[in-house]
Formats: C-alpha cells, sequence, structure tokens
C-alpha cells in the first residue's frame, strides 16, 4: 500500500512540474521537509509564487505567494491616524477577498507589513488549465494588492513602476 502511495505522489509531483515546465514557469525544486514537493515559479518574469504539496495532504496542492509591504510604504501606513490605519486594512481585506482567494495579512497594529494569497486544487481538480488559471488568479490578486497600496501611498522606485504600468497580463 506504501508503494502505491509513494507513487501516486511522484505523479502528482511529475505532472505538476512537466505543466510548469512546458508552460515556461518553472524555475526550480527547493527542500522543505514540510512538504511532499515544493516549486518555485516565475509568473511573470520576476514574479514568484510557490506551488506546494504540503505534508500529510497528499491530494491537494497549494499556489501561493508572499508579498512584504516596502519599508517606505510601511512608514508612510504608520504616519496614518489609528482610525486611518484600521480603515485600510479593511478595505485591503475586501480587496483581496473580493478576488476569491485565501489570504493572511500581517498587520501589528494595524500597520500591513505583508500578505500572503493562496489557493487549494485538490487532486480530482487538478488539470493543467486549473493550474494555470490558478497560478494567473493569486498573480493578479497580488497585484490588486500592490495596486492598492501604491494608489493609497505613491510609488516608491522605478522597479515598482514597472509593475504599476498595468502589466496584469503577460
Amino acid at each position: 500500500m506504501k508503494f502505491n502511495w509513494v507513487l501516486k505522489m511522484s505523479k502528482i509531483e511529475n505532472k505538476v512540474q512537466k505543466w510548469l515546465s512546458d508552460e515556461g514557469l518553472f524555475r526550480q525544486k527547493v527542500p522543505d521537509d514540510n512538504t511532499n514537493f515544493h516549486f518555485i515559479i516565475n509568473y511573470p518574469e520576476g514574479h514568484v509564487l510557490d506551488v506546494i504539496q504540503p505534508k500529510g495532504k497528499d491530494d491537494l496542492i497549494v499556489i501561493g505567494c508572499a508579498t512584504n509591504v516596502s519599508p517606505e510604504h510601511v512608514s508612510k501606513i504608520n504616519a496614518l491616524t489609528d482610525d486611518k490605519k484600521e480603515k485600510f486594512i479593511w478595505d485591503f481585506r475586501f480587496l483581496l477577498n473580493g478576488q476569491f482567494v485565501d489570504f493572511q495579512l500581517e498587520h501589528p497594529n494595524n500597520v500591513l507589513q505583508s500578505f500572503v494569497i493562496t489557493e487549494e486544487i485538490y487532486e480530482d481538480g487538478l488539470s493543467k488549465d486549473r493550474l494555470i488559471s490558478t497560478v494567473k488568479k493569486i498573480f493578479r490578486a497580488k497585484l490588486q494588492g500592490i495596486w492598492k497600496i501604491q494608489k493609497k501611498f505613491g510609488i516608491i522606485d522605478e522597479e515598482q513602476k514597472n509593475v504599476q504600468q498595468d502589466n496584469m497580463y503577460v
């Protein structure tokens, strides 16, 4: 029975890696003791997302990305009144929730430090189309968060201007 489980695991891993490679998204496999496999992908080029299969969740993969808020933006958020900080966090929650993704915000004292966006795909729904569509969905949700921060607090540097210039579709 254990042999079938290992075979099944490697089938999912191999299939996902092949699909990501076929589309030019696969960057590398990284060692991770908490996962059966953990891939780093680029979508679009220069934006890192993770595709993982957590240990103990043999019939699912998780696609996600973490985004740190720049120190300059954190400083501007921190300068807001307490009421405006709280309003910004609630607006940010509603924005991400409207993207129909799972998310976690790190926001001590309502000062946004980072956000993580994820979505799960179970084995019975896993297809190349669903995988690539989910990668795009996660990136669009990340982009929405970045644009919200940039609109409210300004663009910080030339690298971020490139993101702001409507690179939503690659």
